[in-house]
């Protein structure tokens, strides 16, 4: 103990052997491990992603019939044309997952196989456009929509005008969006590196809102439907992202484009990680 904070050995946590060709970063003010995995080879992908899927999709919100699915694992066509991404405890446990869908010609986006777009609507070239989807939160870390500013950078609650976000104290994972800013910031930074340039999304329209105020102006390019509930198709250009981020809110695009200590796995056995200046081992 030092001052009342105990110091952590990363390696005591990071003890995961890679899962094929996944990126790992390790968010110590989020307290998450974010990792990506490709779905070109499904047996790489850990099962914890697609129980979550079940326990959300089949279970909880009866969108699918869990007797479909075998040992209780959700699983569909469009997992190995995708990047899937998850966000785990520093103890390990798996607390939220999306993935990013690029199907080739002539396999449809999937929320094509349930909504209708306007009809002046030009889709993006296929390399340039990815869909979000199968985004699922484990129950505990749900928060209600209502609050969702809360600790999200460069905002503040009308009852505490003036106070600025200080990410190493707000860390309330039940009150808060981190969890799923954690995870769309790590689908930003593959999108950049893969050059895409446009999601797709089918999305309530109380979800497009919350994450307005986040800074992600989704535009709807089609009418309401019933995809897993009432949805309505939206895409987002995230270089139009960037570009309103920087003026609107600094503050969030700083935190977007600052990247966490990278965990490079040159040898099964061994893990190292690459941290950013400044940056300690203390964990409160």
């Amino acid at each position: 103990m030092d001052n009342g904070k105990l110091r952590v050995n990363p390696d005591a946590f990071l003890s995961r052997v890679e899962f094929g060709a996944h990126q790992e970063t390790i968010d110590h003010v989020n307290r998450k491990i974010f990792r990506a995995y490709r779905g070109c080879n499904p047996n790489n992908i850990p099962n914890d992603i697609f129980r979550l899927r079940h326990q959300v999709y089949c279970l909880e919100c009866a969108f699918l019939q869990p007797e479909q699915y075998v040992d209780g694992l959700e699983l569909d066509d469009y997992d190995d044309a995708s990047t899937h991404f998850a966000a785990y405890t520093m103890d390990e446990k798996l607390v939220g997952a999306v993935r990013l869908v690029q199907p080739q010609v002539p396999k449809p986006y999937p929320f094509e196989l349930h909504c209708e777009v306007f009809s002046d609507y030009d889709f993006p070239e296929r390399e340039q456009a990815a869909e979000i989807s199968r985004l699922v939160v484990k129950k505990s870390h749900r928060r209600r929509r209502a609050d969702s500013v809360l600790g999200v950078p460069g905002f503040v609650q009308n009852n505490e005008a003036g106070v600025e976000f200080d990410p190493a104290v707000d860390r309330r994972d039940r009150t808060s969006p981190m969890l799923l800013l954690g995870m769309y910031r790590e689908m930003f930074r593959h999108s950049e590196d893969t050059g895409i340039r446009y999601w797709f999304a089918a999305m309530e329209r109380s979800l497009a809102h919350a994450l307005k105020k986040m800074g992600f102006r989704f535009m709807a390019i089609g009418p309401e439907a019933n995809y897993y509930g009432s949805v309505t198709p939206y895409v987002l250009d995230l270089h139009d992202l960037r570009r309103k981020l920087a003026t609107s809110n600094p503050t969030l695009a700083a935190w977007f484009a600052e990247k966490p200590p990278v965990v490079e796995h040159a040898h099964p056995s061994r893990i190292h990680v690459v941290r950013k200046p400044g940056l300690g081992n203390d964990i409160n």
